[in-house]
């Protein structure tokens, strides 16, 4: 089946733009489910911004993310605030997620590491994150941090994320297992299902 014809079964344009500005951030962000991979992101925190570029990519997503923070005091209202704002945007995008296959998992070697990432667009939000870092940076970004980004994108998405990486030596090699398996568990959930006609939920709804 081509593309174009499993994006039939897609009513609407699947897009969003968030603007989410407090005491400490300051951030846009636009999303395109249906993109081709084409990230333009400027958080202030380069690996953020690296790991946001290769999710975008794998995700098959377009992603624009322009954000200021409080990055004076540290990083984290920052990597915080553009996962909520992620989260966001992909709720507001998927609408009343008619059609779509809901779930997603993806296991992903990156080198020495191996991570399993599956989620569940339900409507509902859990989240178990199985990682041991070797060390407490990557360069000169808190690894804990990205636990905090995972945690306020599901927390916002309304969803059910596990993130379980099996083994790893190197905690960039870890991180960017993580993002591309996620990315890829979410292209696989977003995904038009010909045979879903309506809401893949015996309640009628994901909204709750």
């Amino acid at each position: 089946m081509s593309a174009e014809l499993v994006l039939a079964f897609i009513p609407m344009a699947r897009t969003a733009n968030i603007d989410r500005k407090t005491a400490e951030t300051d951030t846009q962000l636009s999303l395109n489910v249906d993109g081709s991979g084409r990230a333009d992101i400027d958080t202030g925190v380069g690996f953020l911004d690296h790991m946001l570029t290769l999710f975008a990519k794998h995700g098959a997503l377009d992603l624009t993310v322009r954000a200021k923070g409080d990055l004076e005091v540290d990083q984290h209202h920052t990597v915080e605030d553009v996962g909520i704002c992620i989260g966001q945007a992909l709720r507001q995008a998927l609408g009343d997620k008619a059609g779509i296959r809901r779930y997603g998992h993806f296991t992903l070697p990156m080198d020495e590491t191996l991570a399993t990432v599956a989620l569940d667009l339900g409507g509902r939000y859990a989240i178990a994150f199985n990682v041991d870092f070797p060390s407490a940076k990557i360069g000169g970004f808190d690894t804990e941090l990205v636990e905090e980004f995972w945690r306020a994108f599901a927390g916002n998405a309304l969803c059910n994320l596990h993130i379980l990486v099996h083994y790893g030596r190197n905690s960039h090699h870890i991180s960017e297992a993580i993002f591309k398996a996620t990315a890829r568990a979410l292209r696989m959930a977003t995904e038009a299902d010909p045979r879903m006609t309506g809401v893949p939920s015996t309640k009628g709804t994901l909204d709750a």
